[in-house]
């Protein structure tokens, strides 16, 4: 086996590695695909039937989860670590 296999087997895949490393649960997954879609803490309340302030909540714990400082950087952090589904999946 080799020695990226043994690293694999202990650690899971990179996907799984990165996702992981995170700690977003799968509601702030939501919340933060729909942050990447340009969303407001309104709109994302309305469309996951939640209050403003617990989407407010959930933005807060993703931006300190993901170490950055607005909704643009966490939006560019998902995008380019590719933590979101694709949308055709």
């Amino acid at each position: 086996m080799p020695a990226g296999g043994i690293a694999e087997a202990f650690v899971g895949p990179p996907a799984a590695r990165t996702e992981a490393a995170f700690g977003l649960s799968n509601r702030e997954r939501e919340v933060l695909g729909l942050i990447v879609q340009g969303r407001t803490n309104r709109e994302i309340g309305e469309r996951l039937f939640i209050s403003q302030k617990t989407v407010g909540v959930h933005v807060g714990n993703i931006l300190s989860k993901l170490g950055v400082s607005g909704r643009v950087e966490a939006a560019m952090v998902a995008v380019r670590l590719e933590l979101l589904p694709s949308r055709g999946a």
